[in-house]
């Protein structure tokens, strides 16, 4: 089967940054995101997801290459020096990529 080339951008962040995640995420151009809760720790300490303020989710956009830039680029601007965020790409390759 033939794939088509796009990049998986990750995003773990404080929960509070969910939708202005989502938001950002549309107007760069993502078609869609997949969100879940994750608990983790790391130089900001461990978070247990035990209390509201304590929660962090996880999102997944698949995009083209630029879109993904853009939207780290603004994500590490943005939110990177208020709040626990990481991030990540990988290359993948979709079935569908009308839907990316």
């Amino acid at each position: 089967m033939q794939t088509h080339a796009k990049k998986l951008l990750v995003i773990i962040a404080e929960a509070a940054l969910e939708k202005p995640l989502i938001r950002d995420a549309r107007q760069f151009g993502a078609h869609g995101y997949t969100i879940t809760e994750v608990r983790g720790g790391g130089e900001r300490g461990d978070r247990e997801a035990q209390w509201e303020a304590d929660r962090s989710i996880e999102m997944k956009v698949i995009v083209d290459s630029a879109v993904a830039e853009r939207l780290a680029n603004h994500v590490l601007e943005a939110y990177a020096p208020h709040y626990a965020v990481t991030l990540f790409t990988n290359d993948v390759g979709v079935f569908r990529a009308e839907k990316f």
